[in-house]
């Protein structure tokens, strides 16, 4: 799905989850995001709310299309959101978060 297609605020029934490693995260991500890394989701499966709509995001799509499969073949309603968040701040999407008093980057 491409981000213009994911709302600019989601909905009740919708959850935007990061997959990003901590210092990605860290240095700036989506306001109100689920942050569970692509290396841990196996483990925090419980975590993952599968009552909504999943938009999975990453850097550029490639960990976030694996996830998403994954979580489809399990059981999950998961798209994947193409470009991540280097597209998601290059449509101007807000920002969040930053490390030591920087403005929020994607990384």
């Amino acid at each position: 799905m491409e981000i213009a297609d994911v709302p600019a605020v989601l909905p009740e029934d919708a959850v935007l989850l990061d997959v990003r490693e901590q210092d990605e995260w860290d240095a700036g991500h989506a306001p109100g995001a689920l942050h569970i890394p692509m290396s841990e989701i196996g483990a925090r499966l419980d975590e993952v709310p599968n009552d909504v709509q999943l938009y999975v995001v990453c850097r550029a799509g490639g960990r976030s299309a694996r996830v998403t499969q994954y979580l489809n073949e399990n059981g999950w309603e998961a798209v994947n959101v193409e470009g991540g968040m280097q597209h998601w701040d290059a449509h101007g999407r807000p920002l969040e978060g930053g490390v030591d008093g920087m403005e929020p980057e994607v990384i």
